[in-house]
């Protein structure tokens, strides 16, 4: 069969739009995701909760947000991204919206830690790695490391106002605040997102218009069969173990650590709550360039070099950071915040090119387990510093245990190896896995088995 070439696509590639959608998308799961913690002080005072009972809702969250990802890529590639992204906001703006009618710690943690972190955890960043798999051929890292900078920005639009809100007006108002933000961004991602180029007939940036188009795989059975049949094989993989413990550490020192933690433990040393969501809103501006700029190095650095760089620098910046808390945000946290802020998720894009360098076609739900790791570390932190301060009096000790397990993440990163483990690397060709396998073939190869 003859098959016509398309013509390249003039003017603003759909490529481009639909990344927007994304990035819009992302930008409110990580403000959504974010918002416990501008809520822990309030709800602690409201309710007479610990902070270790606060936090067990916060690593609930942190735990779906990171075990969602896998099924949710596999439903992507079942469902498409536009239907699971709308579903996703819908749970959010549900477990937002519901727990302004809250008065036990198990209905805190049913809403904004199961609905809102199934929710959020659907958009995570198995998201950005799936569409730009589909969209992008020309500057995929880069696109990576904007959207994953979506998640910061999510915190530098959110975290600040939600703040303000929850100290001037209560936090229920915060709450309502995120569920209508949500809403918002349902109709967004209908009318505008799109599951692949084929569909609105044209091809991914930077592919060869006059190629066939691509032939998706097709997938037996369900997509959960489908992420744990893709989990049983990466397992059974060195470079996996490697990838997931080190992203483990990550989610243990950012999302559990510093995002959940930072303003609470700032507020015990004298620090106004706002003033302390500005400094972690600020983290968000510098990751933005961090990230941006990490994904672009992801095109032309070694992965591994990267993370190896990322994960030394984080950990000898947390080692100092709990003599530098104050009643007022002096230049050397400043510093810290700056620097910090460049290193936040500038781990995702080199992350993400590693589990496509060695994982083929099953990158995206590849990187959706060790995604899982890195929020089964954040879960973790969260409810360890927690625990820590309610037992200590102060987090020191979470600070020190972080930048400490940091630098075993550099070694540990170091230690991978690039080769591909389920045949050659996407190189844009069609592809055909076998279900439940993991096992991808070219066309190609393909014929040469048959």
């Amino acid at each position: 069969m003859t098959t016509t070439p398309r013509a390249p696509e003039r003017g603003l590639h759909r490529a481009w739009i639909v990344a927007g959608v994304a990035f819009v998308a992302i930008l409110g799961a990580a403000g959504f995701r974010a918002t416990p913690g501008v809520l822990i002080t309030p709800l602690q005072e409201e309710f007479g909760w610990s902070r270790g009972t606060i936090s067990l809702a916060v690593s609930v969250n942190l735990m779906l947000y990171g075990l969602t990802a896998p099924f949710a890529a596999a439903l992507m590639d079942r469902f498409g991204m536009r239907r699971v992204v709308t579903y996703a906001l819908l749970l959010v703006a549900a477990g937002s919206g519901l727990t302004i009618l809250m008065n036990a710690p198990w209905q805190l943690i049913l809403c904004w830690g199961v609905l809102v972190g199934l929710g959020t955890g659907s958009m995570a960043l198995v998201f950005a790695a799936t569409l730009t798999e589909r969209w992008f051929v020309r500057h995929r890292g880069l696109v990576t490391g904007v959207l994953t900078a979506g998640g910061a920005t999510g915190q530098l639009v959110f975290l600040p106002v939600l703040a303000h809100l929850a100290a001037d007006r209560g936090w229920r108002s915060a709450a309502v605040t995120v569920a209508v933000a949500a809403l918002v961004v349902v109709p967004l991602v209908w009318f505008l997102l799109r599951d692949r180029p084929e569909d609105v007939g044209t091809t991914a940036l930077g592919a060869d218009p006059a190629a066939p188009p691509a032939v998706w795989p097709a997938r037996a059975g369900g997509a959960a069969s489908r992420a744990l049949g893709v989990l049983r094989s990466a397992a059974r993989t060195r470079p996996f173990w490697l990838l997931a413990g080190g992203f483990a550490i990550c989610g243990m020192s950012t999302n559990g650590l510093v995002g959940t933690h930072f303003i609470p433990a700032a507020h015990d040393h004298g620090m106004a709550e706002p003033v302390a969501a500005g400094l972690l809103a600020l983290v968000g501006i510098f990751d933005v360039v961090g990230t941006v700029a990490s994904g672009w190095l992801s095109d032309r650095v070694d992965s591994r070099v990267l993370l190896g760089a990322y994960y030394g620098l984080r950990g000898l910046s947390l080692m100092a950071l709990p003599s530098l808390f104050g009643a007022t945000a002096e230049p050397s946290m400043l510093v810290f915040i700056i620097f910090y802020g460049l290193d936040w998720v500038a781990t995702v894009p080199p992350t993400v090119a590693l589990c496509r360098q060695i994982y083929g076609p099953d990158g995206a739900v590849v990187f959706g387990w060790v995604f899982a790791s890195h929020q089964v570390g954040a879960a973790i932190a969260a409810v360890a510093a927690g625990v820590t301060r309610d037992h200590f009096g102060a987090y020191d000790l979470a600070w020190y245990a972080a930048g400490l397990l940091c630098l075993a993440a550099a070694v540990m990163s170091i230690a991978i190896t690039r080769k591909p483990v389920t045949g050659k690397p996407v190189t844009g060709k069609p592809v055909t896995v076998t279900p439940g396998t993991g096992e991808a073939t070219t066309e190609e190869q393909a014929s040469l088995k048959a």
